[in-house]
């Protein structure tokens, strides 16, 4: 595709969301299950892994061990709460007060009788996960997601979640899921925030973007902004990628090299929700061979220098290797995972990848929009 420089955040009235970012002690990438949910046949399964840290060779953190977080608030008066904005799911969900599991203990609950514009709609809500389940029922509520321009979405129904059992949430940084993708995957036919903006001329543009700072040391994580991008985010122009089918953000890309696989091209979808750049496990070993990685304990190593090249029709891409300057070994961010079809098999670009490259979402012209981050 070629460029669309027209569109941006200026004179657009863009609503930014800061991000901030913490070092993960676990990380979460998406499973999708091959057999769905009974409540749900278009729910994906998540799945949920301990990352082993192997840190004796280096001197500076990993990158890919940062997630991103942001602040939303429910009802009025609000009550806060931090959330992975997550372009591979599109529900709303925070924890309930009248949630029994340990880990809506730990984290900041919401109180529907303390809200003078909540409604209840009582719907059952439930999502299958690698781990466990999240179940809950749906209410319904303004939401604020941007203090700058006082963007309060009315009527947004979001789940309640009463119940999360096992591991999958008990030592997260962040409260909730606030949904991104398209409606479609959206469980009990709920309408996404995002598709809400728009309905309610909250955002001038059908579009948001999202920058992922590489850097550790940063006071700004990053930036979500709603109804537009920020050139000064990335470097050259936006190359734009149709999406293949409205449900994740999926695109099509091709590997380029001397890689067997991918030979007529791939599904992928770009996912804020992913830590990693996740494929087919025979393809990333493959992968990982030929860049030379070699497996560390639960990790696969490789020299910084070593690079294979993605190809997004029309824009060649970097595969990235995180590391920090002046670190001779860095620690890959590929890894396995098989999704069956007839969703898959697909690609996932998590955020090892988003930090390398700009995202645009266009919702009006069914776009994805790529250009390299600054820094």
């Amino acid at each position: 595709m070629g460029t669309r420089e027209s569109v941006h955040c200026q004179p657009c009235r863009a609503l930014p969301v800061p991000l901030r970012t913490d070092l993960l002690r676990n990380s979460s990438y998406r499973l999708f299950g091959a057999e769905p949910t009974t409540e749900h046949p278009e729910a994906p399964f998540w799945g949920h892994f301990w990352l082993c840290w192997w840190l004796t060779a280096l001197s500076t953190p990993i990158l890919w061990q940062m997630e991103y977080f942001g602040q939303i608030s429910i009802g009025t008066p609000p009550q806060n709460f931090t959330v992975v904005f997550d372009t591979g799911s599109s529900n709303l969900w925070v924890p309930s007060v009248y949630c029994v599991s340990k880990a809506c203990a730990k984290h900041s609950r919401f109180h529907p009788t303390q809200s003078s514009t909540y409604k209840v709609i009582g719907t059952p809500f439930s999502i299958q996960y690698g781990t466990g389940s999240m179940t809950g029922i749906i209410g319904s509520d303004q939401v604020a997601v941007s203090d700058v321009w006082g963007l309060i979405v009315s009527n947004q129904q979001f789940a309640e979640s009463i119940s999360e059992p096992g591991k999958a949430f008990l030592d997260a940084d962040f409260d909730g899921i606030l949904g991104l993708a398209y409606p479609s995957l959206a469980v009990d036919g709920v309408t996404p925030v995002f598709d809400n903006m728009m309905a309610q001329n909250l955002v001038e543009l059908p579009i948001f973007s999202v920058y992922m700072s590489s850097n550790p040391d940063s006071p700004q994580g990053g930036e979500l902004l709603f109804g537009g991008f920020d050139t000064s985010r990335f470097t050259g122009t936006l190359n734009w990628v149709p999406v293949t089918q409205q449900g994740y953000w999926q695109i099509h890309i091709q590997l380029g090299g001397t890689v067997t696989f991918c030979a007529n091209g791939c599904q992928a979808i770009v996912d804020t929700g992913t830590s990693l750049i996740a494929g087919p496990t025979k393809d990333i070993k493959e992968l990982q061979n030929l860049i030379g990685a070699h497996l560390l304990v639960s990790q696969y190593a490789v020299e910084c220098s070593s690079l294979d090249v993605m190809l997004i029709p029309g824009f060649p891409l970097l595969l990235p290797q995180e590391s920090g300057d002046g670190i001779t070994f860095c620690i890959s961010g590929f890894q396995g995972n098989d999704v069956p079809p007839p969703t898959g098999p697909l690609w996932i670009l998590g955020d090892v990848f988003i930090r390398q490259f700009y995202s645009v979402f266009d919702r009006g012209n069914n776009l994805v929009g790529l250009a390299p981050a600054v820094p």
